[in-house]
């Protein structure tokens, strides 16, 4: 939107001069060709009746849809070992459990063959660390969910830190994003009589302190973006009626990023900020401190991120360059600064940077996490995992340590103990089980405290990175997993995947699923970390934008071109899957190039990017996509739409396509829609729509397992028969 605002701006002073003229007249044709050109690409859209999510007629056609492939793709010999062998390594008892400090303790979520729906368990470090420990169940999802007559699914916990005793306790109705919180004692285990109780809805909490929350939801009319986030916040008391919580900020019904929420920071020296994220867009926003007289703007670039609080300190990500007011010294994109607290309390506007963390050509920050009295700092290096214990001297300079992390691993989890200096790093990678690492970051021990055995046999296997050269002349490196005899002849089946949006790094990680129903089976495994992502820092994901999204699908097609080069594979053997962002990628991919895939997956997607505007949550994405209310990007969504995109006459291969109608995020509406006009084509498609499960494969590990075996029936059906 705000480049919008500039091309009102330039037209309306074009009109005082007539070179000016001449030059609107020049935008006019322009926006004309783009329409003209918008108008020939795009087809009248017959299947909005599929938009009624719900709907009776819709769910007909959806079960019919389901029917038919379920009969093809469950009657494959291979379905049912596949599934079998997907719950069995879904369920293993050998599993590591992920820790979580909270409250003195250890915490655990676990989902097995008795506990489908997952449970809250706890024990002590001490006792974690041995070989069995002894848990103790907090709460069980499977008996809630037994008592309460409906099908919850965990969505997490929200603690009031630093001593994680009280925390609000999310709830899903089948997986979706809209949840209920309900407060809970950890110690005791028991829900908090006449406590803080939330109901559904999409919204965001954060613990001011233990009477109080900071509540983001929907308030009534005015208090939710067009993207149906909340923009408003209120101050919520212990014993108060809801409706009575006082407001504390409100933004506009026009912030369409992801809605304006609260964030509660506090650190070990007993220092406390309370902060008002406003999404202006996708990736633009203000940040406001929260005070006694008021929500204060912090003056800020508007692509700044708050990332956490220590000794004093709040840390700051920038994701563009910045020269603070008052000063001359630029700040490079991708830096991580550090403000006194007490300093910006008091000047919110002249603020201060001390820098912590600068990124090089190849190394960029990923994230952070705090312990009592230092930061842990992650970051890639050309996608090699780094990590770095920071502290802050008496004299306010930064020092760090790097933590001992092997090429090929990724840091998968994290968790930090606010009440001391222990942390947890939950290291894996392609054929690496997961381990976790006990630090203290105080003395500077770093070890290997437990492992998994490992899910599938990788003793043949070897993992490389690649690099192709995209249309543009970018080097895209790839990951490839595959048998040290591979034959170089072309004839290995071969999955390719990538994400390629919102800043989001795709890094190596242990999929015993894909190890066992693929790997094991001959198949390649490949990984593309093209544009889009955030591999290489904010300009590595700026590079495929809106109008220059092109690029990211470029990259894709020229990591598959390598492969088909190198004699890895060929179009007959080559395979890609992709989810969300990840599916539209695909799909883009199975419209513009038919000819390179015999199998496309396509999970959870955006297809319809004419309409991704005004369904479900899409409004908060045209930071990233663009809008169609902008003639140019209007112009470029319909040339690479793939629900648009499809043609009658063109060949392409059959498709899988995945969705959940519980789905509130993206929604299922792309997927049938997509479908449809395949159907109407008379193009061959296997479809599947589960009903739980929201924006991801299904709320329980059965409902995973079964989805598994479709893919990965489906994939050895196309690729290796």
């Amino acid at each position: 939107m705000q480049s919008h605002r500039k091309r009102t701006t330039a037209l309306l002073v074009s009109t005082l001069t007539t070179i000016a003229a001449v030059t609107l007249l020049a935008i006019l044709a322009s926006a004309q060709r783009a329409v003209a050109q918008q108008a020939s690409t795009e087809q009248p859209d017959k299947y909005t009746w599929l938009e009624d999510i719900y709907g009776e007629r819709q769910l007909a056609w959806v079960k019919a849809q389901n029917a038919r492939t379920a009969a093809a793709l469950e009657k494959d010999p291979n379905f049912a070992p596949l599934e079998a062998d997907a719950l069995k390594v879904l369920e293993s008892p050998v599993r590591l459990p992920e820790p979580d400090f909270r409250n003195g303790a250890v915490y655990n979520m676990w989902r097995d063959a008795d506990h489908v729906r997952g449970i809250v368990r706890r024990t002590t470090l001490k006792d974690y660390l041995t070989p069995d420990p002894k848990w103790e169940t907090v709460l069980d999802y499977d008996a809630l969910a037994k008592t309460d007559k409906e099908s919850w699914v965990a969505k997490g916990l929200i603690c009031l830190h630093p001593e994680d005793k009280l925390c609000l306790v999310g709830l899903s109705a089948g997986g979706e994003d809209a949840e209920t919180l309900r407060e809970i004692n950890l110690q005791t285990g028991k829900f908090v009589e006449g406590g803080f109780v939330l109901p559904r809805g999409k919204q965001t909490v954060a613990w001011a302190d233990q009477d109080t929350l900071l509540v983001a939801r929907d308030w009534g009319p005015g208090t939710m973006s067009e993207a149906g986030y909340p923009v408003t916040i209120r101050r919520w008391k212990r014993n108060e009626p809801l409706d009575q919580a006082k407001e504390v900020f409100r933004g506009d019904t026009k912030d369409n990023g992801y809605g304006d929420y609260p964030i509660a920071l506090s650190d070990g020296q007993g220092h406390h900020a309370a902060i008002v994220v406003r999404n202006l867009s996708t990736f633009a926003h203000e940040n406001y401190l929260l005070l006694p007289d008021g929500a204060k703007k912090l003056a800020l670039p508007l692509k700044a991120s708050v990332v956490g609080l220590l000794d004093g300190q709040l840390l700051i990500s920038l994701d563009e360059d910045w020269t603070p007011a008052g000063q001359t010294k630029n700040i490079a994109q991708g830096t991580l600064v550090a403000f006194d607290l007490a300093a910006i309390e008091k000047d919110p506007v002249h603020l201060k940077p001390a820098v912590v963390f600068v990124p090089t050509a190849k190394e960029f920050e990923q994230w952070v996490s705090m312990t009592k009295n230092y930061m842990i700092l992650a970051t890639l290096e050309n996608v090699q995992q780094r990590a770095y214990a920071y502290a802050r001297s008496s004299d306010g300079n930064w020092t760090r340590k790097r933590l001992p992390i092997a090429d090929g691993l990724t840091i998968n989890s994290v968790t930090t103990s606010r009440t001391d200096d222990h942390f947890f790093l939950g290291v894996e990678g392609f054929l690496t089980p997961p381990a976790q690492w006990l630090g203290d970051a105080g003395d500077g021990s770093f070890a290997l405290a437990k492992s998994q055995p490992a899910q599938f046999d990788a003793s043949a296997d070897v993992v490389e990175q690649g690099e192709a050269t995209s249309k543009d002349g970018t080097k895209v490196p790839y990951f490839l997993v595959h048998r040290r005899d591979m034959p170089h002849d072309g004839s290995n089946a071969t999955l390719l995947t990538a994400y390629g949006g919102f800043q989001l790094a795709y890094t190596p990680s242990y999929s015993p699923v894909t190890g066992k129903l693929w790997l094991e089976h001959g198949g390649v495994y490949v990984v593309a970390n093209i544009r889009g992502g955030g591999e290489f820092g904010p300009a590595w994901h700026e590079a495929g934008l809106k109008t220059h999204r092109q690029r990211i699908y470029d990259d894709f097609y020229a990591v598959a071109q390598d492969l088909v080069t190198r004699k890895i594979t060929s179009p007959r053997r080559l395979g890609i899957i992709g989810g969300s962002n990840g599916g539209l990628l695909v799909g883009v991919a199975f419209t513009q190039h038919p000819e390179m895939w015999n199998a496309v997956v396509i999970q959870v997607p955006l297809l319809d990017m004419l309409a991704f505007e005004r369904l479900s949550a899409g409004a908060s994405w045209v930071g990233e996509y663009g809008s169609v209310s902008v003639p140019e990007e209007r112009a470029f969504l319909a040339s690479i739409s793939p629900y648009n995109q499809l043609k009658p006459d063109v060949k392409y291969p059959e498709p899988l396509i995945l969705t959940t109608t519980k789905d509130d995020r993206v929604g299922p509406v792309h997927a049938r829609k997509f479908a449809a006009r395949m159907q109407e084509f008379h193009h061959p498609f296997f479809y599947d729509e589960i009903t739980e499960g929201g924006h991801g494969p299904g709320a329980d590990k059965k409902q995973e397992a079964r989805t598994d075996a479709e893919i990965y029936a489906y994939l050895t059906m196309k690729l290796m028969n």
